[in-house]
């Protein structure tokens, strides 16, 4: 009964969050804008031709999709925060951490699956071989739900600092650089003809590790700032 008690409460955060951000759909699609902008005015600062782009195509696709993820990071909690809700979380009984991941789940469907979605797109203007199209969606996949949950203990720890938008940024940017690496490694094999399942299987590993502490690391920061 208590298993199935949380997950209902874990749903209706998920809903919840979902339902808020048709609100502000402005704030849910900067990210998408900035990661389509990012992208189209590289040709412009480097060189147009296709051959040269296809060389740096996976980086490019990579490191604009970590930076626009961490566009939305600084208010995940923070409203939550502000209007009590956390602290009603706290004290309902339900373990805080499968909420924080509900919520921390909301936001990588609304910022996350965006960029996987338009990532073929936009590494097809780049250069990026159809071949590749795969080893991309699949790298940005485990990379972009690696990076909300890391997104997710950074905003936890800043929550109570004002403008911490900054501070957020130097702890979540280089616990992310594992997983550029090994993301644009494997677009870079894929394109190249062997097998990328190596950085893949490191990013998946990456991923159930985030998986298994992060909400235990959320829920951790979160009572700290809530109890002070």
């Amino acid at each position: 009964m208590q298993r199935a008690a949380t997950l209902a409460a874990a749903r209706l955060v998920f809903r919840r969050d979902l339902t808020l951000a048709w609100r502000r759909w402005d704030e849910v699609t900067q990210p998408l804008i900035f990661y389509v902008v990012v992208t189209t005015l590289f040709p412009l600062a480097t060189t147009p031709d296709l051959s040269e782009l296809r060389t740096i195509s996976g980086g490019v696709v990579w490191v604009a999709a970590l930076l626009a993820s961490l566009l939305a990071l600084e208010s995940l909690f923070r409203s939550d925060v502000e209007d009590g809700t956390m602290e009603q979380w706290v004290l309902s009984g339900q373990p805080l951490g499968w909420l924080l991941l509900a919520k921390v789940a909301s936001h990588w469907v609304l910022t996350g699956l965006p960029l996987v979605v338009m990532s073929p797109i936009v590494g097809t203007a780049l250069g990026l071989p159809f071949t590749a199209w795969g080893t991309l969606v699949m790298s940005l996949l485990l990379g972009t739900a690696t990076l909300s949950i890391l997104g997710g203990i950074g905003a936890a720890l800043t929550v109570g600092v004002r403008r911490g938008s900054v501070l957020l940024s130097l702890l979540v940017l280089p616990l992310a650089m594992p997983l550029l690496i090994f993301g644009s490694r494997a677009v870079t094999m894929s394109m190249d003809g062997d097998s990328p399942a190596g950085p893949l299987q490191l990013l998946a590993a990456i991923f159930f590790l985030a998986l298994s502490l992060g909400p235990l690391a959320m829920s951790a920061a979160i009572r700290i700032s809530v109890e002070s």
